[in-house]
């Protein structure tokens, strides 16, 4: 990965999303939703299905709230058809924001970070602006001795692995993320998070005095409840980080 250490720039992220657990519950649900109803209700057969129900697992989600969802997804209960779609623009300091949007309501959803972006100083960018900065890939977050991780992960697919303090950040293809989780918890390596995200090329430094420009934007886009992740390229020592957080 370029630039600084993607995990010490979303330790800011994780925490609000730790202490706003009903919102970060509503879209995980709604998550599960749109792919059981675009792939299906089985897990074994749809892996977009099987990520979003192991994210949903891992941050604490009951079971039946699980299984409703995959239901609803599905069509065997009533349920919403979400639209999912990115939007693209910069944070202060040139900083580029990818927006993944979830949403039954797409004029809402564009209203709502419109006006974010707006109001924290930030610039709406046209479709494909910022959007060749980002790769879709796994990431999955370990806590091991070296050999044992990097044995696992590389046998099992990883493309790349790099020490993050006492852990270790994985890339992987989407596709492989079940397998390399599986692979790590069979040589009982502590897997602390495992999802599909969007992994920037390049990192803009950010300074002490631009950051919590940067972190307010990101801020505001992930309190709306159409959007399920906030992808950013920023790059901020973990001492300021610590500081503004």
């Amino acid at each position: 990965m370029a630039g600084h250490s993607k995990w010490a720039n979303i330790k800011h992220r994780k925490g609000r999303q730790d202490a706003k657990r009903g919102q970060l519950f509503a879209k995980l649900i709604r998550a599960i939703e749109a792919a059981a109803r675009s792939g299906g209700s089985d897990i074994g057969a749809n892996a977009a299905l099987a990520t979003a129900v192991q994210k949903a697992k891992d941050n604490s989600v009951p079971k039946d709230n699980i299984d409703r969802a995959v239901a609803r997804g599905a069509g065997e209960l009533d349920g919403v058809d979400y639209e999912e779609f990115f939007y693209e623009g910069y944070a202060p300091g040139g900083v580029a924001l990818y927006v993944h949007i979830l949403t039954d309501n797409r004029n809402r959803a564009a209203s709502d970070v419109r006006a974010a972006f707006s109001r924290n100083n930030g610039s709406l960018g046209e479709p494909g602006s910022v959007g060749y900065l980002f790769e879709q890939k796994g990431y999955l977050l370990a806590a091991g001795d070296e050999e044992t991780v990097m044995i696992a992960a590389l046998d099992a697919g990883a493309e790349d692995i790099t020490e993050s303090g006492d852990q270790w950040e994985i890339i992987c293809s989407p596709s492989d993320l079940g397998t390399i989780r599986a692979a790590l918890e069979a040589a009982e390596v502590t897997v602390e998070q495992a999802e599909v995200s969007q992994i920037a090329s390049i990192s803009v430094p950010v300074d002490a005095a631009t950051a919590p420009r940067v972190l307010r934007i990101v801020d505001a886009l992930e309190d709306l409840d159409d959007v399920q992740a906030v992808y950013a390229n920023f790059d901020i020592p973990d001492e300021v980080l610590a500081e503004v957080s």
